[in-house]
């Protein structure tokens, strides 16, 4: 379904240079759900933007369905791709309501029975009616993330990029998200790549993941070797240590 090939970000401001991301590649199937951890500044996020084409790619192909994506991206590929971002209070607009907020991209695509297919929505991440025309400082932060993933959504999209789509919510609040997402991709094939630093959570989600450091992939694992500890490259058995977070020992 995705294909990255050898992929480049690199960032100019002035006279410096940040290579972000230097040479990842990885292949997801369809209907896989696909992950990519490493610590804050690894390049994770960076990774899904430039997919979106939101980050200047300096190399590499990406490709959807064995195609490669032009630049910029038309918008055939935003029927097909959606991405859910990191923080729901700054992913949805303070001044539109949820209403709003569905209605935009079916008018912008042009789909036909907004009524219907906004209500639809709604219902399944869990939200009813009622939410329909309340605004985002009206919503708790769990339903703020069920609204952007009911955005996302709405489109009928068949790949999910989820940038750490819990990691601003409370523990148990990450939990009904994380099961939602589980239960919706279930129920309509859909392929997720998610990225996140909670190797619990990529566990919990994810078939396969790569572990990334300084913009580059180092390994890359199932999920039965994430649950066992197996890891190849020293980088990953610090960070696996590092999840287990401080015991009396």
């Amino acid at each position: 379904m995705l294909s990255v090939e050898a992929l480049d970000v690199t960032f100019r401001r002035g006279g410096d240079t940040v290579r972000a991301v230097r040479g990842v590649g990885f292949d997801v199937a369809r209907g896989e759900s696909f992950g990519i951890v490493g610590e804050s500044g690894s390049g994770k996020s960076t990774v899904l933007r430039a997919i979106c084409g939101l980050a200047p790619t300096s190399g590499g192909t990406i490709r959807l369905k064995g195609q490669p994506l032009p630049d910029p991206r038309p918008a055939t590929f935003f029927r097909a791709v959606q991405m859910v971002f990191q923080d729901p209070y700054a992913s949805l607009h303070p001044r539109h309501t949820v209403d709003r907020v569905l209605s935009e991209p079916l008018a912008i695509h042009g789909f036909d029975r907004r009524e219907e297919r906004i209500e639809g929505a709604l219902r399944d991440v869990g939200l009813g009616p009622s939410f329909r025309f309340r605004y985002p400082h009206q919503l708790s932060g769990g339903q703020r993330q069920r609204v952007a993933v009911a955005r996302a959504l709405i489109l009928e999209p068949e790949v999910l990029l989820l940038d750490e789509p819990t990691s601003a919510l409370d523990a148990s609040i990450q939990a009904e998200v994380l099961n939602l997402l589980d239960r919706l991709r279930a129920e309509r094939g859909l392929t997720y790549v998610m990225v996140s630093h909670d190797l619990a959570v990529v566990a919990h989600m994810c078939d396969r993941l790569i572990v990334m450091q300084h913009g580059a992939a180092v390994e890359e694992l199932t999920r039965a070797a994430l649950s066992a500890h197996r890891a190849a490259t020293d980088y990953t058995k610090k960070l696996l240590s590092a999840s287990e977070g401080f015991t009396p020992a």
